[in-house]
């Protein structure tokens, strides 16, 4: 393997999101201010792809007091904490430079409805090792992505007291103490 590609491989991300042109998202992004570290959200529009490997960005636009704000973020930054789908929207072009020139409502994309949110994340080293002869790659097993279905269970318990019962406990634990 060639010297810069072994050193960009380990700059990579193990997982990226899945992201496409339209989509409403929330970017976590760290900010360090002094000797204090904090995440920031930006939510917004992604309004272009480009690039790719280690040098792959993404362009969120969103209005904030009335101002058009736009961030190009890295794919593979560090600084980049996570990236999550708000909204899944339709777009018929690779750039939607257009919604700068408008205002309001308009400024948005069509939501897909078909489509459901889901956190799709594509995984990269694991593909990369596969690629690699046997002895250059590291002895790590491979990164496997499996779904846990979540389940949450809610129990309501109610208690059906009369006046007298409840009037009642507050002298019983008077005459306890």
């Amino acid at each position: 393997m060639d010297i810069i590609k072994s050193i960009e491989h380990e700059q990579l991300k193990n997982k990226i999101p899945e992201l496409k042109i339209g989509d409403t998202v929330k970017v976590y992004q760290r900010i360090k201010e002094g000797n204090r570290e904090r995440v920031q959200v930006f939510e917004g529009i992604i309004i272009k792809k480009q690039g790719g490997g280690v040098n792959a960005t993404f362009t969120v636009r969103k209005i904030a007091y009335g101002v058009g704000v736009e961030k190009t973020f890295l794919v593979h930054s560090p600084m980049v904490e996570k990236v999550e789908l708000v909204r899944v929207g339709k777009a018929r072009r690779a750039k939607l430079y257009y919604l700068r020139d408008r205002i309001g409502k308009a400024a948005k994309t069509k939501e897909n409805s078909a489509a459901r949110i889901e956190d799709r994340e594509i995984t990269l080293k694991a593909e990369l090792a596969e690629e690699t002869p046997v002895e250059a790659a590291p002895e790590e097993a491979p990164a496997v992505e499996t779904e846990t279905p979540v389940v949450e269970e809610v129990v309501d318990t109610v208690k059906e007291e009369t006046v007298e019962t409840v009037k009642a406990e507050p002298a019983e634990k008077k005459e306890e103490k």
